[in-house]
């Protein structure tokens, strides 16, 4: 997506894969991924929001399993610290239809105090955790001003001249 026009000059891991050191699971790759976006552009994440969910290759947000319990176990913490309503968890929609959720995060997300954000794109999700919008490219190829992905590709563009020894 960022370097058609350009070498890219970067190395990130980010893995797709089942592992069981480190960050466990491929539930957590696209957690990585906005590590990566949020720290290229410059926009600080959000850390109210819990995020799981797998990401495949073309940046959309696949099933997880334990949707369940990984909401309550997170609202559980959130509940001892002190719900305020900036508090929640992003899910992938494939995963709604599984939720069985207790009737206390029920009333917490109806009275606004506990928030679910279920989405499909990495796109999606850059934006609910920075509050930025992710950007799309323009029929020129440009993403617009003040976007996340425009300030990544600004950073890998950097990167590249860089490199390039300009």
């Amino acid at each position: 997506m960022f370097a058609q026009d350009m070498p890219l000059c970067l190395t990130a891991s980010i893995c797709f894969e089942q592992l069981y050191n480190g960050v466990d699971g491929d539930s957590a790759s696209s957690t990585e991924l906005y590590g990566l976006l949020s720290s290229l552009s410059g926009i600080p994440i959000n850390q109210s929001i819990a995020v799981t969910g797998s990401v495949n290759q073309k940046g959309q947000i696949q099933p997880i399993g334990g949707v369940n319990e990984k909401i309550e176990g997170y609202f559980q913490v959130c509940k001892v610290r002190g719900l305020d309503g900036s508090h929640g968890v992003m899910i992938p929609v494939q995963n709604i239809d599984n939720l069985q959720l207790s009737d206390e995060v029920i009333d917490a997300v109806k009275n606004k105090k506990f928030h679910i954000y279920a989405i499909s794109t990495i796109e999606e999700g850059i934006e609910v955790l920075t509050g930025v919008p992710a950007g799309k490219k323009d029929k020129d190829g440009h993403f617009p001003a003040g976007t996340v992905n425009r300030l990544v590709y600004e950073k890998l563009k950097k990167y590249a001249k860089i490199n390039m020894g300009k």
